[in-house]
């Protein structure tokens, strides 16, 4: 995992953050991406997606993308059976 993704395990999200759900599970890489992606380039800027995800090279891909297309990657939270991406655009 790339040192910014290790990072963002620990960042907040604050209260006042819009955050728009985009549950990919059940795709695999790279279509969670573009699905999220799609939708990052439709909101407004400091808006916060919450990616869910599946696919075990989700946690180590799809904060790559997002961080090379210039998107904070400020959580990753595992869940039960999946995990929370969590970007802000």
């Amino acid at each position: 995992m790339r040192r910014s993704a290790a990072k963002a395990k620990t960042r907040g999200v604050s209260a006042n953050t819009p955050t728009i759900r985009v549950d990919t599970r059940g795709l695999r890489c790279p279509v969670n991406w573009a699905k999220t992606k799609s939708v990052l380039e439709g909101i407004p800027a400091g808006t916060t997606v919450e990616v869910l995800v599946d696919d075990p090279r989700s946690e180590r891909d799809l904060p790559i993308a997002a961080e090379a297309e210039g998107y904070a990657v400020l959580a990753l939270e595992p869940q039960d059976g999946h995990l929370k991406i969590l970007i802000e655009k």
